[in-house]
C-alpha cells in the first residue's frame, strides 16, 4: 500500500457569506416547524440560516436556526423559499406554534 500527500485544497473550509434579509409580514408564512418567505434572489437548498422573528402582538423576538429545503420560482416573479428550523428550545417551539396559529400564518 502506497501513501501520498493529500491535496490541501480538498480540505478547504466551506465558503461563508453573511446576508441579511428584511422580510415583510405579508410575504412571510410562519409554520410550527419552519417558515416560508419570498425572496428576490434564489437561496440554495441546504443553506443554513439564522432568523429572528418578532411577534407584532407583544414585540418579543424568537431566534431560530434552520436550513433551506426548497426554493422555487424565477428571477421575474421572485422565489418562494421554504426553511425548516432545527434544534428549537421548548420555549421557542411554543412561541412559534402560537405565531403559526395566529394571524401570521
Amino acid at each position: 500500500m502506497a501513501t501520498r500527500k493529500a491535496d490541501s485544497a480538498s480540505f478547504a473550509a466551506p465558503a461563508r457569506s453573511a446576508t441579511q434579509l428584511n422580510l415583510a409580514a405579508d410575504t412571510t408564512r410562519i409554520r410550527k416547524n419552519g417558515i416560508e418567505f419570498r425572496s428576490e434572489t434564489p437561496i440554495a437548498a441546504w443553506t443554513e440560516m439564522t432568523v429572528a422573528l418578532r411577534d407584532p402582538e407583544d414585540g418579543q423576538e424568537v431566534s431560530a436556526t434552520g436550513v433551506v429545503v426548497d426554493c422555487r420560482g424565477d428571477r421575474h416573479q421572485g422565489y418562494t423559499v421554504s426553511m425548516v428550523f432545527m434544534e428549537l428550545s421548548p420555549l421557542a417551539q411554543a412561541r412559534l406554534s402560537l405565531m403559526a396559529y395566529s394571524n401570521l400564518a
